[in-house]
């Protein structure tokens, strides 16, 4: 192993710091300046030479090892990769860091929504026990096409609150949650060698980990305080092409906004003329929308992904994608080839607790737990740039002057709170504002969630340059 004392030259070069920084990486390892196998300077120490922030060589290093030119390994620090690229995921979908938080003494983690308990463990349990009790031969065999229809069934009563058009269980594919559900549809829709994806320049990063896996290049389209703009993402269309374009129309992931009726309309009229297949992400889903879905104004061509996850238990992985029309059978074929259908014990829990009602009783408990957490949230924040929505598990903070995302989510960690900084949601080469994404945390007791808000409005009221040392 070879350290370096590397320190590049970024004078003269123009645009953002971290492209600059990621440009000197690229050129140094293709140069042969930094041998495979060279550690790379701590974050901090590189930061302090070069006169920048240490979330700008974060994110430097961060595009540098998605890209492949860097490996960074827990605990020993970051190294110039290999000269043979490693096979498959590089990461994992969002960097824990501290995978084994305990809830009751450890720090407050605020970066995915955290459902309380009102009863899905027992809820679950007592379905598992009596669906263990029916268990027959057909358990050895493997799931067929047709095996999981009323699981299906009951999803499509589950879905029924929402207007996804004239639907029928033909018309779903059950998924391992949302993130396969993304998976599916990239598979079924992506061709070519290199196929194009159209996403929300801030999207969920689980859209460009799936576009990756399915060899496809994302191209980020503006937006604004309704979410993607109809004419960036014609204008996107217009310059790269695209076979799929990714959007959140009820709560956009990370921005907490909803597309207007108007906007979902022109977006699929864009969709329509470039012949875009779309990929709706409907898996943070708004209680008692009456808007229509983009699978009713455009079911030829929507698929529509949601999940139990921010419902009932992300740990059961189930979601389902409601494929376009005429599309579930092709939609079920890709799933089989994939993984050959979900495991009959999963889909024996969730069709009993559908069918016996328990889920939309267990549904609306956990949101009236977490509506009075965001309204705790609203209330601490208050006199903030915050966007939010009634029912939304987790609101958007845009940060006062003074304040740069990386340095608060920095210094909110040292404070015990845990948050996500724009740059987590922004592609390799787009900008990230200063704000962060802060998910609601319905697993801790109030107090403990209410002394996090406390610290983070504490913070939000003394910019870097008035705190103590």
């Amino acid at each position: 192993m070879i350290d370096t004392s590397w320190h590049p030259d970024l004078s003269g070069q123009g645009g953002p710091k971290y492209l600059a920084l990621g440009r000197a990486l690229r050129d140094a390892v293709r140069g042969g300046d930094l041998a495979p196998g060279t550690r790379l300077p701590p974050v901090r120490e590189l930061a302090w030479r070069l006169g920048i922030t240490p979330g700008t060589v974060a994110r430097a290093y961060q595009i540098a090892t998605q890209e492949g030119l860097l490996e960074a390994a827990v605990g020993r620090g970051t190294f110039v990769a290999a000269r043979t690229p490693r096979l498959g995921p590089s990461q994992p979908l969002y960097i824990d860091r501290l995978p084994d938080l305990d809830r009751a003494t450890g720090p407050v983690d605020l970066r995915a929504p955290q459902l309380p308990d009102v009863g899905q463990t027992a809820a679950i349990a007592a379905v598992m026990i009596e669906a263990a009790g029916q268990i027959a031969a057909d358990y050895l065999e493997y799931p067929r096409l047709r095996r999981d229809r009323p699981c299906r069934e009951a999803v499509t009563g589950w879905l029924s609150d929402r207007r996804l058009g004239a639907i029928g269980p033909d018309d779903l594919v059950l998924t391992h949650g949302g993130q396969n559900g993304i998976n599916i549809v990239f598979q079924c829709c992506l061709r070519g060698d290199r196929p194009v994806v159209l996403a929300e320049e801030l999207a969920y990063p689980g859209f460009r980990h799936a576009a990756r896996l399915n060899r496809a290049e994302v191209v980020g389209v503006a937006l604004d305080t309704e979410g993607m703009r109809p004419e960036s993402l014609d204008a996107a269309c217009r310059r790269h092409g695209g076979q799929v374009v990714c959007i959140a129309t009820e709560a956009q992931n990370p921005t907490a906004v909803r597309m207007s009726p108007a906007r979902r309309a022109a977006i699929v009229e864009v969709a329509r003329r470039h012949d875009l297949q779309i990929l709706e992400d409907d898996c943070y889903t708004v209680p008692g929308s009456s808007l229509p879905a983009l699978r009713e104004l455009a079911p030829e061509r929507c698929w529509h992904v949601s999940s139990l996850s921010k419902s009932i238990s992300a740990g059961l992985r189930f979601g389902a994608v409601v494929c376009p029309t005429g599309m579930g059978e092709a939609g079920r074929l890709a799933a089989q080839h994939s993984y050959f259908g979900l495991a009959r014990p999963i889909t024996d829990i969730v069709t009993r607790l559908m069918l016996s009602g328990q889920a939309a009783r267990l549904r609306d408990a956990a949101q009236a737990v977490m509506s009075r957490r965001l309204d705790m949230a609203v209330a601490a924040l208050a006199g903030h740039d915050i966007t939010w929505q009634p029912g939304l598990s987790f609101l958007w903070l845009r940060l006062p002057t003074g304040w740069r995302a990386s340095t608060f989510t920095r210094l909110a960690e040292a404070e015990g709170v845990l948050l996500r900084s724009a740059d987590e949601y922004a592609l390799v080469d787009g900008h990230a504002p200063n704000a962060v994404r802060l998910a609601l945390a319905g697993g801790i007791s109030e107090e403990r969630y209410t002394g996090a808000l406390a610290r983070l409005a504490r913070l939000l009221a003394n910019p870097p340059g008035d705190l103590p040392v």
